[in-house]
């Protein structure tokens, strides 16, 4: 027998929970549309040279996470570790290289080989948007509200806007010599992940959680007085630009992110509600190269783990805003009325309505227990003399409200009248 169990790192979504997740897709396909943005959809696999040369060889994704594997003919292709690198790799068929403008968003599963923890599976799943093609300090800035306004439809507030500047690539050089230089003579004090970072990703020691290298990266010099006029000029139209739309944020000068394509504007939400690890969204402007492309893509967007969201949610409290509808409950006396069900479910389902039907030869005391356990919200009983009379007995499920008798001719205008009522007067 095979084992019941999903494999380590992931999970299994029923139905009840997938309403949850309908909401906050469906959520985001709302608010990202007004901003203009349309629906993107990329292969869960991409070749891994994407991600190779998309997100860089000494980042910890593509050294220690990524999902790698040869198929049959022998090529290496890598489950997403993320969403933008098969984003740009798609939109390299568009003219985004000559500055047309393209908004796309995704949702999707991704997949890392890192430890499982609280919000973090190896199967995790992303909303994420990307504004692609045009490089303006305010388009970073209208990317952060539209976040800010996703996280509000879904319930979500007191999240905290963190915000810091990469300046651009060639801003990188002098600013990490300055910080090589520091941490050099604070090696002894540092964790051993920073002692392999110092040689292959030396940034993102200034993200490190743990407490000495905290204290060590605390006392380090500003980099970013080796950054440009020009770089230091863009970031501060980008936060001219979220006062303008009235977005609160804190500048936090160790936040690099994890990538090395990230130019210019970089941010992170984070909420109270998910404790120490307690990033929410985050992302940034980017320049990225792809297999076979000397000229870089340029964008701006971010990424949402949906696990994490949730849980905000649990900490908040946020509820679904509506219940699931409550079906119609076909009740069948009998061979012919069983029949004769099949083909007036059909017709109430062609109407719009959500109904059951029990196909086995039950009893009506153990139908009636069916309708109870999927919550109907009415009950239509027919037997042999319903069908001689051309009629059905429509019972509802709830309330004070008597059964009635309703021609069948008649039933669905009926039912659809007071299925709409109850739904229009409990949700």
């Amino acid at each position: 027998m095979a084992n019941s169990a999903p494999p380590p790192g992931t999970a299994d979504i029923f139905p009840e929970e997938a309403r949850r997740w309908q909401w906050i897709e469906q959520t985001a396909a709302s608010v990202f549309g007004r901003y203009h943005y349309g629906e993107l959809r990329t292969p869960i696999f991409e070749y891994t040279e994407v991600f190779q040369r998309g997100l860089g060889n000494e980042t910890e994704v593509v050294q220690k996470e990524m999902y790698t594997f040869h198929d049959r003919g022998g090529r290496s292709l890598t489950l997403r570790p993320e969403g933008t690198a098969g984003v740009m790799r798609a939109l390299l068929n568009t003219d985004v290289l000559n500055g047309v403008e393209q908004r796309v968003f995704y949702h999707g599963p991704m997949f890392r080989g890192e430890r499982p923890a609280a919000g973090r599976r190896r199967q995790f799943h992303q909303i994420g948007v990307e504004n692609v093609g045009r490089v303006a300090p305010e388009l970073d800035a209208e990317c952060i509200a539209m976040l800010m306004h996703f996280l509000e439809e879904i319930g979500i507030t007191g999240a905290e806007l963190r915000i810091n500047t990469r300046g651009v690539m060639a801003d990188r050089a002098p600013a990490a010599e300055l910080l090589r230089t520091y941490f050099a003579s604070h090696l002894d004090a540092m964790c051993p992940d920073c002692r392999v970072r110092y040689e292959r990703n030396l940034w993102r020691i200034l993200d490190c959680k743990q407490e000495t290298c905290r204290q060590v990266v605390a006392q380090a010099p500003d980099y970013l007085a080796c950054f440009s006029a020009d770089s230091r000029a863009y970031f501060d139209r980008v936060l001219e630009a979220l006062e303008a739309l009235g977005i609160a944020y804190r500048i936090d000068r160790e936040l690099v992110r994890g990538l090395d394509y990230y130019v210019h504007t970089v941010f992170e939400i984070t909420h109270p509600g998910l404790g120490a690890q307690n990033a929410v969204a985050g992302g940034g402007r980017y320049e990225l190269f792809l297999p076979d492309q000397t000229k870089p893509v340029q964008g701006v967007g971010f990424a949402a783990g949906v696990e994490r969201l949730m849980m905000v949610q649990d900490a908040l409290g946020v509820k679904l805003p509506i219940a699931p509808l409550a079906p119609i409950c076909l009740i069948s006396l009998g061979e012919r009325a069983r029949l004769a069900n099949l083909k007036l479910a059909g017709q109430l389902r062609r109407a719009g309505l959500p109904v059951v039907l029990e196909v086995e030869n039950k009893s009506l005391k153990s139908q009636m227990r069916t309708a109870n356990r999927v919550g109907a919200a009415f009950a239509v009983i027919r037997g042999d003399e319903e069908l001689a009379r051309n009629a059905a007995v429509v019972k509802p499920m709830t309330g004070e409200q008597e059964q009635q008798e309703c021609p069948i001719n008649e039933l669905p205008g009926r039912l659809a009248a007071l299925w709409n009522a109850r739904n229009k007067t409990e949700f």
